[in-house]
């Protein structure tokens, strides 16, 4: 599964540098094409692209505040999973988190319970949206960002733990 994530990943990474790196040469005036229609090679590639988007989770940044992060952990039932680097994380992190850096993200599924919400976060919140994306095309239906990631609970005064 790991492969499709990276695959999809991959896909969007060269969908846009396409874009940015070679755009179409239009006649004056007309409109613009599909880039499906300017090079039928790249219709497969747009398809792809279509998917991966359309998988975005509505909402996947809820937790907008340290308050609102305290409160979905009051649930036992919810795991929040740091997705930074294991030197980051020893260095402090979220009260009750566990570490699974992004790149070793799906290498370590069996610590992230399907059943359970999931509630991911990283530095500054790049990592984070990655890995909501990751384990949304794994299969996992409750997966959260908590927005502020650790830079917001940091800047807020709140608890941190250290490794």
């Amino acid at each position: 599964m790991a492969s499709i994530v990276f695959r999809y990943l991959t896909v969007l990474v060269f969908s846009l540098c396409l874009m940015f790196f070679s755009p179409p040469t239009l006649a004056a005036g007309s409109p613009p094409l599909l880039n499906s229609e300017l090079n039928p090679q790249t219709q497969t590639m747009d398809l792809a692209i279509d998917s991966f988007l359309d998988s975005i989770p509505a909402n996947y940044y809820p937790i907008r505040t340290p308050a609102a992060l305290k409160k979905q952990l009051d649930d036992a039932k919810t795991t929040l999973v740091d997705v930074r680097e294991v030197k980051e994380y020893q260095a402090g992190h979220i009260p009750g988190a566990i570490n699974i850096p992004l790149r070793a993200l799906s290498h370590n599924l069996a610590q992230i319970p399907p059943d359970r919400k999931v509630i991911v976060y990283c530095s500054t919140g790049y990592r984070s949206a990655m890995a909501v994306m990751a384990l949304t095309l794994l299969g996992y239906e409750n997966v959260l960002a908590f927005s502020p990631s650790f830079t917001g609970w940091q800047a807020a005064g709140e608890a941190i733990a250290k490794a």
